[in-house]
């Protein structure tokens, strides 16, 4: 890891295309600008790693829900959903 100390105005050049610049400094935080191509993702890592989570909780959760619909249709139970979208067996 390259470790660089830089005042508020100056930049940083990755690669002939991205530009790092240093925007302000306050307390504990530092606002950085980052120039890049369209074709560049630039991501935060904790928004990353919370989609992340969320997926992996909503396919852990979708494999009992998909087996329990399973169950209720192999029984010759018919489906519909309510106004709210909420599936539920018909009587």
């Amino acid at each position: 890891m390259l470790v660089l100390t830089r005042k508020v105005g100056e930049q940083i050049l990755i690669g002939d295309d991205i530009v790092i610049t240093v925007l302000d400094s306050r307390g504990d935080g530092v606002r950085i600008g980052i120039d890049a191509p369209r074709g560049v993702k630039i991501q935060r890592e904790e928004v990353l790693r919370a989609v992340t989570e969320a997926n992996l909780a909503a396919a852990a959760a979708g494999a009992d829900d998909a087996d329990a619909l399973k169950a209720l249709l192999q029984s010759g139970a018919r489906v519909s959903t309510d106004d709210a979208g909420a599936e539920r067996p018909e009587t």
